[in-house]
């Protein structure tokens, strides 16, 4: 729909992110008036700086794709913090969005949110049936309560919030941090640099057995773009591709694409963290026809690609 878009004000938090800076260039692309205020300009735990904001500017959507998130090492070092920003951000923003009369509130949550032991594929209505992998339970419930929130509001006042949960995102722009990034960043930087360093071996957490389900970070752009269009069902909403890779495959797929020759050795003192995630996303295909376009191969292609780039350009600054 591309009169959809022009000229309506949008409130997207998080628009420097990895997420929401395609998010943002979509928006932009159809001729929307993005306001993307970076944390300095807009603190989302402050709840009277996000009235004071909304009164001022008047949204007529928000997409709230902030959020504090890392790998299993920095869920499990700041679990307190994961589960308090995340929630009392969205929380606040949603109640003021209600309050200023935001005609639409799209929310992004996040898979974290399934129960460890979760049927295979993840339906949307499987998503209370159990308690989240441990090390990301935090992180997952403090989103899994915007969803109710949102539910709730809906129910009471009517407000029109839809609530999206893209899984596993990866693509140019990610967090390389190997501190606090998810897999496969972590994994193409220790390949490179092990390549870069003439090391004959790169050790990796876990045993390989788990599966993950990835999402081409630029798919996912797209997916909540339409969404904040033409989704308008308070049930949650999967976003995804319906597939699942395991993360010793992963490592050989990433392997080979960053020309590494040397031996993987599994630490299984790390931990696995959940054992499966694939999503079922029939879902989003029937309400909006999304279909993830990328292929697997080639987003991991243009992701190290990028990655080399940015790194040779620092280098050279």
């Amino acid at each position: 729909m591309p009169d959809f878009w022009r000229q309506r004000r949008v409130l997207l938090t998080g628009g420097g992110g990895f997420l929401g800076s395609f998010i943002r260039e979509r928006l932009q692309q159809r001729a929307a008036d993005v306001l993307a205020p970076r944390a300095s300009e807009l603190d989302l735990r402050d709840g009277e700086a996000i009235r004071s904001y909304l009164r001022e500017h008047r949204p007529a959507l928000v997409i709230h794709a902030a959020a504090v998130v890392g790998g299993i090492g920095a869920n499990q070092l700041e679990p307190g913090r994961f589960f308090y920003e995340n929630t009392i951000m969205g929380v606040q923003l949603i109640e003021e969005a209600r309050r200023a009369n935001v005609a639409k509130f799209v929310c992004l949550g996040t898979i974290c949110s399934y129960p460890k032991f979760a049927p295979i594929p993840f339906r949307e209505e499987d998503l209370w049936n159990g308690y989240p992998e441990e090390t990301n339970a935090p992180y997952g419930i403090a989103k899994k309560a915007l969803l109710v929130q949102l539910l709730s509001y809906r129910e009471q006042y009517g407000f029109d919030g839809v609530f999206v949960m893209p899984v596993n995102l990866y693509g140019p722009r990610d967090n390389f941090d190997l501190e606090t990034s998810h897999v496969i960043p972590a994994m193409i930087r220790k390949f490179v640099e092990a390549n870069e360093r003439g090391e004959r071996q790169v050790v990796l957490w876990g045993d390989g057995s788990p599966t993950r389900e990835f999402l081409y970070v630029e798919d996912a752009a797209d997916g909540v773009v339409l969404a904040a269009e033409a989704y308008e069902s308070g049930e949650p909403l999967n976003l995804g591709t319906g597939t699942e890779i395991s993360i010793r495959e992963l490592a050989e797929t990433i392997r080979r694409h960053t020309g590494y020759d040397g031996e993987i050795v599994w630490d299984p003192t790390r931990p696995n963290g959940q054992p499966r995630r694939r999503l079922d996303v029939t879902r989003a295909q029937r309400e909006l026809g999304f279909v993830a376009p990328t292929s697997f191969d080639d987003g991991l292609r243009k992701t190290v690609e990028w990655f080399v780039a940015s790194r040779a350009e620092r280098v050279n600054a």
